[in-house]
């Protein structure tokens, strides 16, 4: 590629120059190959990093600085400092003394300060928009006055009470209960922020105040909670399939469909099909739920979804995207019934590569609703119950094997380009009683099952994302980022001091890892490790242009196979349709998905990350309530890191953190940085990575959802 950043900026710099997005740029200096596209965008990136071009609120390019930066104000968990993604691409560091009176997830503006270590430094100049409605927390009492304490540290603020009648105001809730209320008057330079309580959760160690707790924390709806305006629209949702005069639908109705979820999945996304070819290819058919269809860009279901952009798995509850009846009804791909589809056919190679593929909008008619379960008992056991059932289908048993072989071939193609395979999600399921009390925790295994849909479903996505990316039209992209060389160094440190590897590589690179994640298959810090990988790699998030995507080392990826449950998926459908339609935009189009799909991206990245930390919120309240019923019992855990301020464990096979302070030990440790290990300056005693202790409950924290142990 011979454009130059001098080029660029001369370009940029015209008088005539209008602001453009990277695609137009591509169009301009006659950038049209891989390779080029991405040397062109490292110019971009260096010209960024230089401040010579800015990126404005519509992620246009252009030499002028945006008069004004704002952003939304996202607090770390400790509250002690905050970042803000601003309208000029750049990330700025707030520290809580130079917020002004913002809260967390409020709209501010703000003007820099030059820099703290390596992150540009801002501080907040006004407040633009109140994000937070509402708290929850526990209920204190100083003096005469009553305030309620976040559960949230990020908050950063205590609110005071309104009461001027104690019966009515304070719901007869008592100091150290937990409750929740609505914000009537946000702080001042010199005055609290106000709340009036509007309902009392229960004691503060209760399992049934979790799931309110963590909904409210959040901003979460409740499950049931959709505006009225969606419940009136959502009567309208029919109950079977119409199918619309004049349009053009594939017919799969007599095609061996069928679709492989959980035992306790309701809402039927995606369902699969199979075949081989007489020239020994793979014909494989991935139809997805058509929920554009029944959901119209502007209208209330759709203005919700775009709000909510996710569905949230909160253990055995759901808050859902979308209303039940189109989630769990029309949209979800039942068991013998008609239901309308986006399918992709795809022809694969016995080599794992794309040979051809045809989109369609279609229509099946599901013949079995499979479990992963019984999937896994036929193909990874054996079980001559599970075939006999599915037996019963003709022509399953032999898809499912077929399906099985190309997962295979897929699995290994993607490892030897680069793919970061064999990561356990490192999940729990936490099992509950009736109550709402944690009966036990178990890790979340996954099998052939699982690990085909997996398959599957990556080659649509990449398949559907280099439709768009190939015909250079607007799109949106679920990207991932090559991870930071300081984060690497960090991840190879931590390596060399387990010990695993005496020699690691210069250059730690995908293969690299994956070699490393291999050579770990039983060892006690497994999960561990595998957690500090994710944790290297930068967040995937979505983006109206494409990066690749690091982790699956695809080139063009996107999230396609799940509309029911995540608005950008729905996004792809309303693209591809419209694609399918005509193979062109006219240039009212494009001009409406290049202005409104970078809004859609950072919103539905953001949701992501609150639905994330919810889930994770309500984990780990749940792994203390465990704890909590079990202080008497003598744990074995892992030392999974060590710190100048104690050492970090994790409970074996609960997966379960806490933390044994410094201060429990019976010596005085020293904090060797180096080898990542505390050595006891009168005993000698050390204590380093993957060390196997006894422990037993020494504090619970049931608002933070921390444990602390000591050594027996």
């Amino acid at each position: 590629m011979n454009v130059t950043k001098k080029d660029i900026l001369e370009y940029m710099n015209r008088p005539d120059y209008e602001p453009v997005i990277l695609k137009d740029l591509y169009k301009h200096f006659g950038v049209s190959n891989k390779k080029d596209r991405r040397e062109f965008r490292e110019r971009i990136s260096e010209l960024l990093s230089e401040e010579k071009i800015f990126k404005n609120a519509r992620h246009r390019y252009t030499t002028e600085k945006a008069k004004q930066l704002t952003g939304r104000l996202e607090f770390i968990r400790s509250g002690k400092m905050a970042f803000i993604k601003a309208n000029d691409g750049k990330e700025y560091v707030v520290f809580p003394e130079v917020a002004k009176d913002a809260m967390h997830r409020d709209i501010v503006a703000i003007k820099p300060e030059g820099y703290y270590k390596e992150w540009r430094r801002a501080r907040v100049t006004k407040v633009v928009k109140r994000n937070l409605t509402r708290v929850v927390g526990i209920l204190v009492k100083e003096g005469k006055r009553y305030y309620i304490v976040p559960d949230d540290k990020r908050v950063g603020y205590r609110f005071a009470v309104i009461v001027k009648n104690k019966k009515n105001d304070l719901k007869g809730a008592e100091q150290g209960d937990k409750v929740y209320g609505n914000i009537v008057a946000y702080p001042g330079r010199k005055t609290p922020p106000k709340v009036r309580i509007v309902r009392v959760l229960g004691d503060v160690d209760d399992p049934r105040v979790h799931l309110p707790s963590v909904i409210l924390k959040h901003g979460l709806p409740f499950p049931e909670e959709f505006p009225s305006s969606v419940l009136k629209q959502t009567e309208d949702v029919p109950s079977k399939v119409f199918r619309k005069k004049g349009e053009k639908r594939k017919d799969f109705r007599n095609e061996l469909i069928f679709t492989i979820d959980g035992e306790s999945a309701k809402d039927f996304d995606d369902a699969v099909s199979i075949r081989k070819l007489k020239n020994g290819n793979f014909k494989l058919g991935v139809h997805i739920a058509d929920v554009a269809n029944y959901v119209r860009p502007g209208t209330p279901i759709d203005n919700e979804a775009f709000e909510r952009a996710t569905s949230v798995y909160l253990i055995d509850t759901v808050v859902p995207m979308l209303p039940v009846k189109l989630s769990n009804g029309i949209c979800s791909l039942q068991q013998n019934r008609n239901r309308l589809t986006t399918s992709l056919e795809m022809e694969i190679d016995k080599n794992g590569k794309v040979v051809d593929f045809e989109p369609s909008k279609g229509i099946i008619r599901s013949r079995r609703r499979l479990t992963y379960k019984i999937v896994n008992r036929y193909l990874m056991e054996g079980d001559s119950g599970a075939k006999n059932r599915l037996g019963k289908t003709k022509g399953l048993l032999t898809a499912l094997e077929t399906m099985q072989e190309l997962a295979r071939v897929l699995k290994e193609n993607r490892k030897q380009r680069g793919a970061i395979i064999g990561i356990e999600s490192g999940e729990a399921e936490i099992i509950l009683d009736k109550t709402g009390h944690t009966k036990d925790i178990v890790p979340r295994k996954r099998g052939i099952g699982e690990s085909m849909i997996e398959e599957f479903m990556i080659k649509a996505n990449e398949v559907v994302a280099s439709i768009f990316e190939d015909a250079d039209l607007p799109f949106l992209y679920r990207i991932h980022e090559n991870p930071d060389a300081e984060t690497l160094q960090q991840l190879k440190n931590y390596i060399v001091a387990l010990g695993i590897e005496k020699e690691m590589p210069r250059q730690l690179d995908p293969i690299a890892i994956q070699k490393l994640l291999e050579s770990m298959k039983n060892h006690p810090l497994k999960n561990s490790v595998e957690r500090l990988v994710v944790r290297t790699m930068k967040r995937a998030i979505y983006d109206e242009s494409n990066v690749g995507h690091y982790g699956l080392a695809s080139t063009a990826y996107t999230h396609f196979t799940s509309p029911i449950r995540r608005y950008p998926d729905l996004v792809v459908h309303r693209l591809l349709k419209e694609y399918l339609d005509a193979r062109v935009f006219s240039d009212q189009r494009l001009k409406y998905w290049e202005s409104r799909l970078p809004e859609i991206a950072k919103h539905c990245s953001q949701k992501e990350r609150v639905a994330n930390e919810s889930e994770w919120d309500l984990i780990g309240l749940k792994k203390v309530d465990y704890v909590a019923q079990n202080q008497s019992e003598v744990f074995e855990v892992v030392v999974t890191n060590v710190g100048k301020f104690g050492i970090f464990v994790e409970v074996k096979e609960k997966m379960i953190p806490g933390l044994i302070h410094i201060s429990t030990l019976n010596d005085f440790f020293v904090y060797d940085e180096s080898k990542n290990m505390l050595i006891g300056e009168r005993t000698k005693k050390v204590y380093k990575l993957g060390d196997i202790l006894k422990v037993r409950v020494k504090n619970i924290d049931y608002v933070r959802g921390e444990v602390d142990f000591e050594i027996v």
